[in-house]
């Protein structure tokens, strides 16, 4: 086992005194950073503008390690799933999504979930742990320069002026999304050391725009991540009323929709857009009525926002039902009549089990949730699979 330090568990500032231990001067970590990131340079040696002293003792000292590829899938739509081995019997996966005018990862922060909601397949997986800040930064790191390298990989220019200094400030990644597996507030210091890899100048270069992360209404991390990092803000929010959401989000019932709702609305004069985006799941005959829309548009009608209605994407034992393209396109009608500006998502990557809900690896549960769902069923009557 390689007892050398992992250059991918370091965010900027966590770099920056890393060298200072090492008694190097500041520049040396942006040098370093650019070799990691932009460059995806993983051999020290091969960093020719570190002084040869230095490239000697950090490779006795440290290193450059992504996580293991268990295996690499594409959709017949050009998604790709990877899944990564996170060790100790935990593997998760990420998503690159090509389209036309962008690239999007979606990455994942924990090895399964403790929110359980009922719709998404990792969630039926339990949860065995957070991911290290080098684990979800390396998600990035991993997908980037793997893609790079591949023969017709689309370079994607997303500087001030698009002028490109060299090769390295074009990538093929543009959009990151955390929304791969697991409640990226539930593990906020790594989460948002990773986030400012994405940022910095001297890394990935992405504007605050184009990373957004996914919560299911963490209220005091909201709050934390407005004054800390405020990037793109997506709230998975599944039902417009409490009854409703505590069943399928059960977080709300810590945090419910009143809370939740005044959050949001301290969160928007530091989002880097004039919105925050809210995500419906669509489920037949649970949460798609006439009334379930009327009741949305009562929720959301203050909130400068923009709603993404998903197709529920299927997997074993869920026991719900996508609702039917007409269903999903009159309820998208009702939002859209009351002034409330709504896109249906296109489902990518399902023939591969990489659509949205879909992400479940391979996880150690510690929670006992299927142990635990097992017990509900019994208690309501419900015979066992």
């Amino acid at each position: 086992m390689d007892s050398r330090i992992n250059l991918l568990n370091f965010d900027p500032e966590g770099l920056c005194d890393y060298i200072a231990s090492l008694q190097e001067k500041p520049f040396r970590a942006k040098q370093l950073m650019r070799w990691v990131h932009q460059r995806g340079e993983a051999d020290i040696a091969q960093m020719s503008d570190l002084a040869k002293t230095f490239r000697a003792t950090l490779a006795e000292k440290a290193c450059v390690s992504a996580l293991p590829v268990i295996s690499d899938q594409q959709a017949s739509d050009g998604t790709r799933k990877w899944l990564l081995d996170v060790a100790d019997g935990n593997a998760v996966e990420m998503v690159y999504i090509p389209e036309d005018d962008r690239g999007t990862l979606c990455i994942s922060s924990q090895a399964g979930c403790a929110v359980n909601c009922s719709f998404c397949s990792t969630g039926k997986q339990g949860f065995s742990r957070n991911l290290t800040l080098g684990e979800i930064i390396g998600q990035l790191w991993l997908a980037e320069h793997t893609l790079r390298k591949e023969p017709g990989a689309v370079k994607r220019i997303d500087g001030y002026d698009g002028t490109v200094i060299d090769e390295h400030e074009s990538r093929v990644i543009s959009n990151v999304v955390m929304m791969g597996m697991g409640e990226p507030l539930l593990n906020y210091e790594p989460v948002v050391g990773a986030m400012r890899l994405m940022l910095s100048d001297n890394a990935y270069g992405l504007s605050r725009r184009r990373v957004t992360l996914s919560t299911s209404g963490v209220v005091p991390m909201m709050d934390r991540l407005a004054n800390d990092l405020p990037v793109a803000l997506a709230v998975s929010l599944h039902a417009p009323n409490d009854a409703l959401r505590d069943e399928l989000v059960p977080i709300n019932k810590k945090y419910p929709l009143k809370e939740l709702m005044a959050a949001c609305m301290r969160y928007l004069p530091f989002a880097p857009r004039d919105f925050l985006t809210f995500e419906y799941c669509m489920l037949d005959g649970v949460n798609d009525s006439d009334q379930h829309a009327k009741e949305l548009v009562d929720l959301l009608k203050r909130i400068p926002c923009k709603l993404n209605l998903i197709p529920f994407n299927p997997f074993p034992g869920s026991g719900l039902h996508k609702s039917s393209p007409s269903r999903v396109q009159d309820f998208a009608k009702r939002l859209m009549d009351a002034g409330i500006i709504t896109t249906v998502r296109k489902t990518r990557g399902d023939d591969i089990a990489a659509a949205c809900g879909q992400l479940a690896g391979d996880v150690k549960d510690r929670t006992n949730v299927k142990q635990r769902m097992q017990v509900v069923k019994i208690d309501k009557g419900v015979t066992r699979s």
